[in-house]
């Protein structure tokens, strides 16, 4: 959900016309030899002492945090309205969601060593900030203990317009904002008809990556009767820029197919003068006609585009890359395991096809009903044909590995990048994910006290 903080520049080129958008899109295609890796986690930061949530400003807290990270590690500041909301450095940033999850926005790298990597290095310098302050950070896809009351807020202009409309469209959207954390990552195209077969794949796929990395069965200190409590929030938050997008797998689907969406999706917000102007509900199709009733007469730039793009939330979300957006965040080995298994999967051109075949012929709502059995079923989950989402995983896995060992990117001990799925494949095998696990737990050595999970969940 990150978004710019810096205004829109004023003098830019007004948009003339949807075909600006399209190609704009467009312009994200790149040869395979470009293609990247962009791996996003949040975490939910916590005192050590008595399990509160970080508070936006303190001793201990979530600016105590950045400024630390600033201060050590020669991160660059980003400051919206006098405070200081997020850092960046290298190509990554680390930004806030609304109620104070931490999230790092990693650099466009090569390989997943690199990935692994980077997440790692930003971990370790999290807990050597944290540490003095008693400070930790968990790996969980929703909040375990905190109520929505008790869950701080944090000082960012597009949260505030976002929390006043999101309880005019769904009844879990400020659950999403501020009691849920996710893993994602940023896939390159090398061309529409590229781009087309992977956004297929990957939507299709999302139940199960959703099964996989399922980590969020607690809420307010009791079990909550699902595997992925986020994927549930997300099934009622906003019906007009969330879901499983069927017109992806029409005839006709390509960048100008999903311009046509965004533009029908209602706007958020326009930045101007350093300022959040509250545009919820309103056209981004009126405002490309000049007549958006907070500007009237005034075009949009494209950087206004960008913003509406960053405010649309499918579960695979098009931007001049593709997101993969339906899985809890989890542990730092997950982080690497989650883009080592949609790189190998999406960047093997054969393994795509194979995967492709195998997800071609679901129709809208097969693929409507895995989403929304999958958050309580998990593995469990039935798909098309009379197998389980835990046999798609397998084949998902096999395929996955053949497209990483394709790559043949070695580590300085000369591994390549298939050891990063070893814990799916356990997961798989087993037909348990990270939240069966942890509620085998629960109702085990923990004897129902799920204050455990912040130790043996954290960072």
């Amino acid at each position: 959900m990150t978004t710019p903080t810096s205004d829109i520049d004023e003098t830019s080129p007004r948009i003339a016309g949807k075909h600006e958008l399209a190609e704009y899109l467009e312009a994200g295609c790149k040869p395979a030899a470009d293609w990247r890796i962009g791996t996003e986690h949040e975490k939910f930061g916590f005192l050590r002492e008595n399990l509160a949530p970080l508070p936006y400003e303190g001793k201990a807290s979530v600016l105590a945090m950045l400024e630390g990270l600033r201060d050590r590690f020669g991160w660059d500041p980003i400051v919206e309205s006098g405070k200081l909301i997020g850092l960046q450095r290298d190509g990554a940033s680390v930004s806030l969601e609304p109620g104070g999850q931490f999230e790092l926005s990693g650099a466009p790298l090569e390989t997943i060593h690199q990935t692994c990597t980077e997440v790692g290095r930003h971990l370790e310098e999290v807990r050597e900030i944290a540490d003095p302050l008693g400070i930790s950070f968990l790996g969980l896809g929703a909040s375990p203990l905190w109520s929505l009351a008790e869950t701080p807020v944090m000082p960012k202009g597009r949260y505030k317009i976002m929390m006043e409309y999101m309880d005019k469209v769904g009844r879990l959207g400020r659950q999403m904002m501020f009691r849920t954390c996710t893993v994602q990552t940023n896939l390159d195209f090398a061309s529409e008809a590229d781009m087309v077969k992977k956004f297929r794949v990957a939507l299709a796929l999302q139940p199960l990556g959703t099964a996989l990395f399922a980590n969020s069965p607690f809420m307010e200190g009791r079990p909550n009767g699902f595997l992925s409590y986020r994927s549930q929030i997300w099934t009622d938050t906003d019906p007009d820029r969330t879901g499983m997008l069927p017109f992806v797998f029409e005839d006709g689907m390509g960048f100008e197919r999903y311009v046509d969406y965004a533009l029908d999706v209602p706007m958020y917000f326009v930045r101007r003068g350093g300022k959040y102007l509250d545009a919820s509900g309103l056209s981004f199709r009126d405002f490309m006609e000049g007549m958006l009733e907070i500007l009237p007469g005034e075009l949009p730039a494209m950087d206004d585009f960008a913003d509406h793009l960053s405010t649309i939330f499918p579960e695979v979300r098009l931007k001049r890359f593709l997101e993969m957006r339906g899985s809890d965040a989890g542990p730092w080995s997950h982080l690497c395991a989650f883009s080592a298994f949609w790189v190998g999967l999406l960047y093997c051109p054969v393994c795509l096809d194979g995967a492709w075949d195998r997800v071609k012929n679901w129709t809208a709502a097969e693929r409507e009903a895995m989403r929304q059995s999958v958050r309580t079923l998990g593995l469990k989950t039935p798909i098309p044909g009379g197998a389980t989402m835990q046999d798609l995983a397998m084949e998902m896995l096999d395929l996955a590995r053949i497209g990483l060992s394709n790559r043949n990117n070695l580590s300085a001990s000369g591994d390549n990048e298939t050891g990063y799925l070893a814990e799916l494949d356990e997961i798989a095998r087993s037909g348990k994910s990270p939240a069966n696990r942890l509620l085998e737990r629960y109702y085990g050595p923990w004897n129902r006290d799920v204050r455990h999970v912040f130790t043996e969940q954290a960072y």
